[in-house]
């Protein structure tokens, strides 16, 4: 049994072993399938290499990505580090604008106009002075006793008469003006540098202006430049003047703005106080459809009033008055049979609010002001404060103080030059205000008289630097230090400072005419001084004696 059962497994195992589909032979089936087998090994190898190809593709897309990102972020944190340097930039730009804003207020309030040190003047006036001497102080005294002080001698006099007889036509004058209807004209009072001693060109010309106010119930209303609403720049300086009912109220009522209906009655205004029609405005001097003072209708109007004044008291009068501007209603003349005359302007103002501040209509024979923007803007003289800031000043100054004579030698040299290369821009005004500002700069020992050299030359430097930077603010508008003791108006104080030499920025012309002058007048200045210098009288060589104030 066994034996048998060995010899079946043998016989199994030889059949398995030698089955065709196990273990084939080298001449069987396997030759027939090599080709087949050959190309798909190659297509295989075909779909290797591109799937390799792919891959590496992908990765080099991915590398490429990866540093496009990379990139991104260093320009992204590049950016950010800007950015964070222009905001440190741009707080910093504001905070040196906000210092600047400060010291501009603090300066301001403080020495607003520059004065300058020696090194800058000397800077600025290198090419000016260059190969310029000034005489000395024994020269400049013979100068003045000679051909200033000689001069000045009949002013008092020619003052006098001049108020006596312009108070004699004002009263005239209310006597033939209609009280109900007309302006109301007040006492005149004289400005200008005939007042503050100083004028020194031939003819003398007294300059007295003329406060005048509505009839009742009317009243003037003022508004500035500086009074809260926005100017132009070119209306810097000026102002308005509005006439009103004085029981008027300022802001206006509702009534103005809305129209009411019939059954309906304003309980503050009644017909009867209702706005005036035009042609009742145009008497009252305004411009037309408006409640506006026309400076134009004023100027008519006074030389109207002036010449029915004069026909009533001529036979007063052992001489003649007659107009000699005809684009000035006040500028007058006095004739005398013997052929002398004397001149004075007479100009109608408007004084603002209740101090000495007041709106002119013109300026007598100044071009201070270019173009008036219309007949309704009004210019702003502070000729009254000026004349009592000299005199204030003139009080805590030595005996003798020489700032009038630098004023006046330096008026008649600008003058002499004026006569020889024809007028400038420059004005005696703007003498004055240079005048203003260093007398506030300077301590009163500053002023002795044997300092009259010094300070003639403080002066030119001063307004050549001026001329340089096309910048010489107005005394008093926008002065922070302002002596108390004058009561000036707290609103100009505060104002923005006035550019005088605006006007020239511009009219680049004018400008080059006005600098040309004032280098040619320092050229000439020691031959102008010498012509009229012919001794030196050794009895005036330590001072000057000059007219008091």
């Amino acid at each position: 049994m066994p034996v048998g059962l060995f010899r079946v497994c043998l016989l199994v195992i030889t059949a398995i072993v030698n089955h065709p589909l196990f273990f084939p032979k080298e001449n069987g089936t396997v030759p027939e399938h090599t080709e087949e087998i050959i190309q798909k090994m190659k297509e295989r190898e075909e779909s290797l290499r591109l799937e390799q190809l792919r891959l590496e593709q992908e990765i080099a897309h991915q590398e490429a990505t990866q540093k496009a990102l990379e990139e991104a972020a260093v320009v992204v944190e590049e950016s950010k580090e800007g950015r964070v340097r222009w905001d440190m930039w741009t707080a910093l730009s504001m905070v040196i604008f906000l210092l600047i804003e400060l010291w501009r207020q603090d300066f301001q309030e403080g020495n607003w106009q520059d004065i300058g040190g020696e090194e800058d003047d000397m800077a600025v006036l290198g090419k000016a002075f260059k190969g310029v001497a000034l005489p000395d102080k024994a020269v400049l005294a013979s100068f003045y006793e000679k051909r200033i002080l000689g001069t000045t001698g009949d002013m008092a006099r020619m003052r006098e008469m001049v108020e006596g007889f312009a108070d004699d036509l004002l009263e005239a004058l209310r006597s033939v003006c209609n009280r109900d209807a007309d302006m109301e004209v007040e006492d005149c009072m004289g400005v200008g540098s005939m007042y503050e001693n100083w004028r020194v060109r031939k003819p003398f010309v007294c300059d007295l202006i003329v406060p005048f106010a509505p009839p009742e119930p009317y009243c003037f209303r003022c508004q500035t430049w500086c009074s809260g609403d926005s100017f132009p720049p070119d209306e810097q300086g000026y102002g308005t003047i509005k006439v009103c009912r004085a029981d008027e109220d300022v802001t206006g009522c509702i009534c103005d703005k809305t129209k009411l209906g019939e059954d309906m009655l304003c309980l503050l205004h009644s017909q009867v106080s209702s706005t005036k029609p035009s042609s009742e405005m145009e008497d009252l001097l305004c411009f037309k459809n408006t409640q506006y003072l026309d400076a134009d209708q004023v100027m008519k109007w006074f030389q109207i009033a002036v010449t029915k004044a004069w026909n009533r008291i001529s036979h007063k009068y052992e001489f003649d008055l007659s107009f000699s501007l005809l684009d000035s209603p006040g500028a007058l003349k006095i004739k005398f049979k013997s052929g002398k005359s004397i001149a004075f302007n007479l100009t109608p103002v408007v004084q603002y609010e209740n101090s000495d501040v007041y709106f002119i209509s013109h300026f007598p024979r100044s071009s201070l002001v270019a173009d008036v923007p219309s007949s309704t803007h009004w210019f702003l003289t502070f000729a009254v404060y000026e004349r009592r800031f000299i005199q204030l000043v003139s009080k805590t100054l030595p005996a003798n103080a020489c700032h009038v004579s630098c004023l006046q030698i330096l008026s008649f040299l600008h003058g002499k030059q004026c006569s020889l290369t024809g007028p400038s821009g420059l004005t005696n005004y703007h003498l004055k205000t240079v005048l203003l500002h260093l007398l506030q700069a300077r301590p009163g020992q500053d002023w002795a008289p044997e300092k009259l050299e010094a300070r003639l030359q403080d002066m030119l430097k001063f307004l050549e630097k001026c001329l340089h930077e096309k910048k010489l603010y107005h005394f008093f508008i926008g002065n922070g230090k302002v002596p108390a003791e004058l009561g000036f108006p707290i609103i100009f104080q505060r104002a923005e400072p006035l550019n005088l030499f605006r006007p020239f920025v511009l009219r680049r012309d004018i400008y080059r005419k006005m600098v040309d002058t004032f280098h040619e007048m320092l050229r000439n200045m020691s031959a102008l001084i010498n012509e009229y210098t012919v001794h030196i009288p050794l009895a005036h060589t330590n001072g000057i004696r000059k007219e008091p104030l």
